[in-house]
């Protein structure tokens, strides 16, 4: 059991979150929200500093005297997607949805903020970090940058993401790798256009394009361990604008995900040199774009057991259930794994549509056990 009145402030948090879902707004442009965040914040009594990774904001809450300091964060951008739940709390921002459940995030994250404050019988101090810019930009990297563990120093530092098609509830994590590092590049085939009836006179881009392409289903398979989880997916491939026409360019959309960070590298140095081979071997010039890039998502094995046995202890045993595999998804949470020990956390959605989708919505039954397991875990490692 617990030592405050959760029940008594769910429906608070539950509107919470239905408002944090009608103001969905795209990476670093979370005004509204990071806004809202904060006044819910100032109304519980709490310390607070903005404006890191631009639109971010840390709120600091001590107890007692003791010198170990714990962080929590939640990430709160939305996607460039139109809403299609029909929910009566649905977006209001036309071609912006929270179809990851970071309003849901967000709202597990305010839940702990209001028990702790509410019940400080803890030893030290905990930072709750709400970051902004997940989805494209880096926010936890561009937070990083502004000092965000020099000016809040953690010892330990825990993340909980919702996930459909896991009973609602439920945990799951495993130390080490959890999520694959992403790196995104655009390369440019200049190629020399023409006629469609006099090919010999041309540098198709599009042939050449379609050689990386078919050049790189085999970069994994043939220069990749077996035991190394790596993917690396064309996913857009843009030229021309009519059958007889050969163009004088082609783009590529580009996505590499990795576990080791070995493995990264190698497949960006493969990627490039195969693509400028290729290129080069059709008398076609190339180019490339680098996207901002998130590392691995490695776990710390402390941090797991704490995780695992706080849930354990105050949820059930049932509560709690190995990840086998990693997830071969990204998350910028792992920069500020990178340099502070902790765990991602998976919490169940249940049977809902999923992630990324114009039908999601995250699941209110939840908001409880995941705001719930924050303040069990800060008091457990602040005790």
């Amino acid at each position: 059991m617990s030592d405050i009145d959760f029940q008594s402030f769910l429906p608070d948090l539950i509107e919470i979150r239905h408002q944090l879902h009608q103001i969905p707004e795209i990476g670093l442009s979370e005004l509204k929200t990071s806004n809202f965040i904060a006044a819910q914040l100032e109304k519980w009594g709490f310390e607070i500093t903005r404006g890191l990774g631009k639109t971010g904001i840390v709120a600091t809450l001590r107890a007692g005297n003791g010198n170990r300091a714990i962080g929590f964060r939640a990430d709160f951008d939305a996607l460039p997607m139109q809403e299609e739940t029909n929910l009566p709390y649905a977006s209001q921002h036309p071609g912006a949805m929270h179809a990851c459940g970071h309003d849901g995030h967000t709202s597990m994250l305010l839940g702990a903020a209001w028990a702790l404050s509410k019940d400080k019988s803890f030893s030290g101090t905990v930072h709750f970090i709400f970051q902004p810019a997940e989805e494209n930009f880096g926010g936890g990297k561009l937070m990083m940058e502004d000092g965000l563990f020099e000016r809040f120093p953690c010892d330990e530092i825990f993340a909980l993401h919702n996930w459909p098609g896991i009973s609602a509830g439920t945990f799951t994590t495993r130390a080490g790798p959890i999520a694959a590092s992403i790196d995104v590049v655009t390369v440019t085939v200049k190629g020399k256009g023409g006629h469609g009836a006099q090919p010999e006179l041309t540098v198709d881009p599009v042939v050449v394009g379609s050689s990386i392409v078919m050049a790189l289903q085999t970069l994994t398979s043939r220069n990749i361990s077996p035991h190394q989880p790596a993917v690396v997916t064309v996913g857009a491939f843009l030229s021309g604008s009519a059958s007889n026409i050969i163009p004088d360019t082609a783009v590529l959309e580009i996505s590499m995900r990795a576990m080791n960070p070995n493995v990264r590298e190698e497949i960006r140095e493969r990627v490039e040199q195969v693509a400028t081979l290729q290129a080069k071997s059709y008398g076609a010039d190339i180019s490339f774009d680098w996207q901002v890039g998130y590392p691995a998502t490695i776990n710390d094995k402390d941090a797991v057991e704490a995780a695992k046995s706080t849930i354990i202890q105050h949820f059930g045993q049932g509560a709690f259930v190995g990840l086998d595999l990693p997830l071969m998804g990204s998350e910028d949470f792992s920069f500020l794994l990178e340099k502070v020990p902790g765990a991602y956390v998976l919490i169940g959605n249940g049977d809902s549509a999923g992630l990324h989708t114009t039908t999601y919505d995250f699941n209110d039954d939840i908001l409880q056990r995941g705001a719930m397991y924050f303040y069990h875990l800060a008091k457990g490692r602040l005790s």
